[in-house]
């Protein structure tokens, strides 16, 4: 289901050139597109964050791919621009109801001390489902027949499988509530407000380099990289996901310090590795860029995770981390049309300098913030070590996900 959910967020990946050239389709309407996920999915994150500890994650995990299996259909029969709106809409409701009583029931469900091991599994599974919507995006688009739609009649073939699987798992389980749903606020404490900053721009930065890389990476491979195989152009964004998993294993065992500085350095890397490839025309930068940025996100994301977890009241924790992913979906929302404006208005080279400028200022805010703050919590907790292993916090993360917070880890992402 997390590697559904993650292949469903990206899955369009490797059409919007399609529907740019045979539809004439602007850049800025393809980056609505995109951001109709994240927008659908905020309002979710707000209310329906705890839903699988009332009703089961058993059906909470079916509604999820319900939704899902309907945007992904209405991508498959989509005659304009309005179908693949409503679809992408659908597939943010979907992933907002699954993936975080997904990644709980795997937490669940695991023997005694194999707790640890279940959130890594979640993480490579999740970069394992961009991967898919790239390769078999890319290859179905480049050699099959109908490039509009088969990959999409694909992935509803295999959610399908997935539902089944879904209705065998057990229907209750020990960390869900008597209690009757109802929507719960976000609530942010005054004295973790600093702390709250800190990690919500650095996952904000992580959600920012999927701004870039979905919607408009097959178009940079094409268009900046000379990329004329949508395969290849697949291979290549693949690169991304890999260095998630990659990256994140490394990311385990660093001090929070050291994640905020690399990722924040690594963002920006990042973004100007893509302005350097419209400049020299390289599949060699495109694919560097590609790998900087997959390291980048998993940076960002482990430390703005780990800030919001290792930092905040236990009974906050939820509330926290929903906040995070608010404002990384938000900053996603409105960051991504609004680079497709810039490049539609003025091309794909000054847009992607424009975008880079923006975005770099949001990294070094971020660094700044997240640098500070630990160390004023450092000094003002002295018998607190710094150094947190993101796997520690998996499980403090995994538990407050169940009282309210979505586990994603592709922003569109999660990953």
């Amino acid at each position: 289901m997390v590697a559904l959910a993650l292949w469903t967020s990206a899955c369009p990946t490797m059409n919007y050139p399609l529907y740019q050239a045979d539809w004439h389709v602007s850049t800025t309407t393809v980056t609505w597109v995109f951001a109709a996920y994240p927008i659908a999915l905020i309002p979710v994150l707000i209310a329906f964050g705890d839903l699988s500890d009332h009703i089961g994650r058993r059906a909470a995990m079916a509604l999820g791919l319900l939704a899902e299996l309907v945007g992904v259909l209405l991508f498959a029969v989509a005659t304009d621009v309005t179908w693949l709106l409503a679809g992408r809409a659908f597939m943010g409701l979907g992933v907002g109801l699954s993936l975080s009583p997904a990644n709980v029931a795997m937490v669940e469900f695991s023997t005694a001390g194999q707790e640890k091991r279940a959130g890594s599994i979640g993480t490579a599974v999740s970069a394992l489902g961009i991967a898919l919507a790239m390769l078999v995006g890319g290859a179905l688009t480049e050699y099959a027949p109908y490039p509009h739609r088969l990959d999409f009649v694909v992935l509803a073939a295999a959610i399908a499988v997935v539902t089944g699987l879904v209705l065998c798992v057990p229907h209750n389980t020990a960390g869900e509530t008597s209690e009757r749903w109802r929507p719960r606020a976000i609530v942010i404490p005054p004295g973790s407000r600093a702390i709250f900053v800190a990690g919500a721009l650095t996952f904000t930065s992580a959600f920012l380099l999927g701004a870039i890389v979905l919607p408009l990476g097959a178009k940079i491979a094409q268009q900046l990289a000379h990329s004329t195989n949508a395969l290849l152009t697949g291979a290549l964004l693949s690169v991304f996901a890999l260095c998630v998993t990659l990256t994140a294993l490394i990311a385990r065992r660093l001090e929070i310090r050291v994640m905020v500085v690399l990722g924040a350095a690594g963002s920006v890397v990042a973004v100007w590795l893509f302005v350097l490839t419209g400049a020299t025309h390289s599949p060699a930068v495109f694919l560097l860029a590609s790998a900087c940025a997959g390291a980048a996100y998993a940076f960002d994301f482990a430390g703005g995770l780990t800030i919001l977890s290792r930092f905040a009241a236990p009974h906050h924790r939820a509330g926290m981390v929903s906040g995070g992913y608010l404002a990384g979906y938000l900053a996603q929302g409105v960051g991504a049309p609004a680079l497709g404006w810039t490049v539609t208005r003025h091309g794909l080279m000054p847009g992607l300098l424009a975008g880079a400028t923006v975005f770099s200022v949001v990294f070094g805010l971020a660094l700044v913030s997240g640098v500070v703050t630990l160390r004023r919590t450092a000094a003002a907790n002295p018998t607190v070590p710094e150094g947190d292993a993101v796997a520690a916090v998996g499980d403090k993360a995994h538990s407050s996900h169940s009282n309210g917070a979505a586990s994603h880890w592709m922003g569109e992402g999660s990953v």
